[in-house]
């Protein structure tokens, strides 16, 4: 038998003992939407922090871009301005 369908079978009778103990009150599932409440807390929790990341991955982007900005500035050859020579008498 395949690693793979192991896999499977394994899950799939861990998904059909969850679902039997929620059904007869074992695991508590306040919300009725067949995912348990010892899962779906921490699921959300992470949403948070996955969300919390993201905001601060798009600032650092910009913060990037900034950079980059003023490094192209700073690296450009200078251009030679136009100096007059002022003569002292």
């Amino acid at each position: 038998m395949s690693t793979l369908a192991i896999v499977v079978v394994l899950a799939a009778v861990a998904g059909g003992v969850t679902f039997l103990l929620m059904k007869k009150g074992k695991i508590q599932d306040a919300n009725n939407n067949n995912i348990p409440d010892a899962i779906e807390k921490p699921i959300e929790e992470v949403k948070e922090v996955v969300k919390k990341a993201k905001a601060k991955v798009e600032k650092a982007k910009k913060v990037v871009a900034e950079v980059k900005k003023v490094a192209d500035k700073v690296t450009k050859p200078a251009t030679k301005k136009a100096t007059t020579k002022a003569t002292k008498k």
